[in-house]
């Protein structure tokens, strides 16, 4: 199948291809689309939450890279929270900032804007 043919039978109204995320940890390869809704700064556990209603899920650390190198246009230069909490300590979750491409973490009671993002797992 052809790349154009694929990304007009994959990509819904007002999404984005971002790019192919190598999966970890035994997660397959996937397709990453960065959904159109987009939202105001909220806490982490709101915007788990309303990423969920949009019909995705926040991004991960690793797919916020990807969204950051390939659709940075897309987001303003704002911290935005990723699905991912911290490995240390659960108040806190990792998040990225799209000016500069800075990872870090915050605690989830802070208010962050989110974008959803959705998958579509590769089967060779």
């Amino acid at each position: 199948m052809s790349k154009a043919l694929f990304m007009q039978q994959t990509l819904q109204p007002g999404e984005h291809y971002a790019g192919i995320v190598l999966g970890q940890n035994g997660a397959g390869d996937h397709h990453l689309f960065l959904l159109p809704a987009k939202t105001e700064p909220l806490t982490w556990n709101k915007a788990v939450t309303w990423a969920e209603s949009a019909g995705g899920t926040l991004p991960t650390r690793q797919e916020q890279a990807i969204l950051y190198g390939n659709l940075k246009h897309e987001f303003e230069p704002r911290w935005y929270w990723s699905s991912e909490q911290h490995a240390d300590d659960s108040d806190y979750a990792w998040m990225q900032y799209f000016d500069n491409g800075y990872q870090d973490h915050d605690l989830k009671s802070y208010e962050y804007r989110a974008r959803a993002v959705r998958r579509l797992l590769i089967i060779e």
